[in-house]
């Protein structure tokens, strides 16, 4: 979600800058849709209690309103369709997105009326005028969404003249509704939300402003080898933290006492060392515990006594990090220092979502993890972009070319 930095704000040339990195593809302010029907794949994959009935967050839903709002505004008839969970290809009550309709037409202020299925006779009935909305019910009550099913694509296809994409969280999948169906169209172009990410993280892995820092962390290396390796290539500084760094760590030879360790990638991480450890950054002291439980005794050590795992980076590392964030001109940050959502150990994540709120460089966030840890630490409007991609933000940083925005049309 686009966010204003305070590099934005204080830089009128910042937008211009960006906007070369989405100038690629085809966008949805490129289109004449004047008249024309619309398809618009959106990310209505939220949380859902109760038996399918509440919606326990709707930022994703609230996204995808620019995009939306601005085709009706420009005169077309809106056909928007989504995935919800894990149906796994069959109908499914608790899965319905009736009450994403609902919180929609709540939020536009205009009808939403909700289809029965996402194809078919009674679907083609129901097909919006200009002005008007439709949503289809969930994608993935059909096998054939992801199976990217070619019959499937063309009868998706013939809902609409015009398709766009706005679903950047579901752009690492190739699905009917996806990548599939644009072929029938004939052409397809990123929605408002999928521009800015690619506006963004096209930037932070191609041509970044610096001094460009990557923070990296979570559980495990062999998660981030990609991420690692692309980033290094791109970036100034890595500032690794998580329990990924205890890999690196005894690679090097330092007691790591019950930390986790993911014994088969020791080669791995020292290899990367090898090949760029100039650029990698490790913590240098540990809050470490005998038990692994919320309020548990702590303290911060340098060196990790046998019996006791890292759970958090310590003070020393917190204000190493914390200056080559303050340096920064550009920082993407991917995954948690330590077990955040478990006190005492979130200190040093905390930190950092401050010290990166309140850095000037152009700050970018994904992955749900850090996402969660500068929402907690109440600092999401001042971070410049939080992508709403988790697995389709970590590809895209690993230089992982994303299959539903290769499908996109080049301008």
């Amino acid at each position: 979600m686009l966010r204003r930095g305070k590099q934005l704000d204080d830089d009128p040339l910042a937008d211009a800058k960006l906007e070369v990195y989405a100038m690629a593809k085809l966008s949805i302010q490129d289109l004449e849709l004047s008249g024309k029907r619309l398809f618009i794949r959106v990310d209505f994959n939220v949380p859902l209690a109760n038996g399918g009935q509440e919606i326990t967050s709707d930022k994703r839903i609230r996204a995808s309103l620019p995009t939306i709002q601005y085709a009706l505004e420009h005169g077309a008839g809106v056909v928007l369709a989504s995935h919800l969970g894990r149906p796994k290809g069959k109908p499914n009550a608790e899965m319905s997105m009736k009450p994403i309709a609902a919180k929609l037409q709540e939020l536009l202020g205009k009808p939403v009326v909700l289809a029965p299925d996402c194809i078919g006779p009674e679907v083609e009935a129901m097909l919006p005028a200009p002005g008007e909305v439709l949503l289809l019910e969930n994608l993935r009550f059909h096998k054939e969404e992801e199976d990217n099913d070619p019959g499937f694509s063309a009868k998706l296809a013939a809902l609409c003249d015009v398709y766009v994409n706005d679903a950047f969280g579901t752009a690492h999948r190739a699905h009917a509704s996806t990548v599939g169906m644009i072929q029938f169209v004939g052409k397809g172009a990123a929605g408002l939300l999928m521009e800015q990410e690619l506006k963004y993280l096209g930037m932070a892995t191609t041509n970044p402003e610096r001094p460009c820092v990557a923070i990296l962390g979570g559980a495990k290396v062999s998660d981030k080898i990609e991420v690692i390796e692309n980033m290094a290539k791109v970036v100034d500084t890595v500032l690794i933290g998580g329990a990924m760094a205890y890999t690196f760590l005894k690679t090097q030879g330092h007691a790591t006492g019950k930390s986790l360790v993911e014994e088969d990638k020791l080669d791995l991480a020292a290899r990367l060392l090898e090949l760029y450890g100039s650029k990698l950054v490790l913590p240098v002291d540990h809050v470490v515990s005998s038990e692994f439980k919320a309020g548990a005794e702590c303290e911060t050590v340098t060196e990790i006594p046998e019996g006791k795992m890292a759970l958090d980076i310590g003070d020393k590392t917190i204000a190493i990090y914390e200056a080559a964030i303050a340096s920064a001109k550009t920082i993407i940050w991917n995954g948690p220092m330590g077990v955040f959502e478990m006190p005492p150990f979130d200190k040093g994540t905390m930190a950092l979502a401050h010290a990166v709120a309140n850095s000037s460089a152009i700050s970018i966030v994904g992955g749900g993890d850090s996402e969660k840890a500068v929402k907690t630490a109440g600092v999401s409007k001042q971070i410049s972009h939080v992508s709403t991609g988790g697995g389709a933000s970590l590809e895209f940083l690993s230089g992982i070319e994303l299959p539903g925005v290769a499908a996109l049309t080049d301008k």
